[in-house]
């Protein structure tokens, strides 16, 4: 056996306190309300379609700018995800009950929350902020750094009960890992036990048993 190294992928996700300023509260809490906007309103939609047909129905979060005009005021990935997650939610009902069918969110009863996606770039760390699309730097604390090797995917944005501000950052990481195989095999030895002595080999060579006893049974009588 010998081993080698190979490379594994994994997700790690990293939660840091946000410190953001007035005006980006302001529009966190304008995302918020955007995400969840949608979310009820296709929701709606994928209910009402579903008691008249009896399929399912897929709508995109483009379907309402034109209507509600303030939706590009924020990250469309951020509806674009919220969209997502929806999708998925309904998808795990319909295969499994037990999951839950989706529910509505309320302004007060839901936690406030909005994922967007590292595209070319826009959104990294630097030293104390995080830069974030549309909302630019915003003050955290990082308390526990990332391994080596890991780049940034996304970015879940929240704000919980007691007026604080978090961002749980998902990273993917290669691992690497040692990797054991078996060589390849290019000699091979028989070996068989004799009646007559001790083993026989395959390549044709024989080993006697060392007959210590009898050498030394005349020696031994004689003591």
């Amino acid at each position: 056996m010998s081993g080698e190294k190979s490379s594994k992928v994994k997700n790690i996700v990293r939660k840091y306190r946000l410190y953001p300023n007035k005006e980006q509260e302001t529009y966190f809490a304008k995302c918020f309300g955007c995400v969840r906007f949608v979310c009820n309103h296709m929701l709606w939609e994928k209910q009402e379609y579903y008691k008249e047909t009896g399929k399912n129905i897929r709508i995109t979060p483009a379907k309402y700018k034109k209507e509600f005009p303030w939706l590009k005021e924020v990250d469309s990935l951020a509806l674009a995800n919220a969209q997502l997650h929806l999708e998925t939610a309904y998808k795990n009902f319909f295969r499994n009950p037990d999951a839950g069918f989706p529910k509505f969110k309320s302004k007060h009863g839901s936690r406030e929350s909005y994922t967007t996606n590292v595209v070319n770039g826009n959104i990294y760390l630097e030293g104390t902020y995080l830069r974030l699309p549309k909302v630019g730097k915003v003050k955290l604390r990082i308390h526990r750094n990332v391994e080596e090797g890991c780049r940034l995917k996304s970015v879940t944005i929240s704000k919980e009960s007691t007026g604080k501000y978090y961002a749980a950052l998902l990273y993917q990481c290669a691992c690497i890992e040692n990797q054991v195989h078996e060589d390849k095999i290019e000699n091979v030895l028989g070996i068989d036990f004799a009646m007559h002595g001790m083993a026989v080999f395959s390549d044709g060579t024989k080993a006697d048993y060392p007959m210590y006893y009898r050498q030394a049974e005349k020696k031994l009588a004689r003591e």
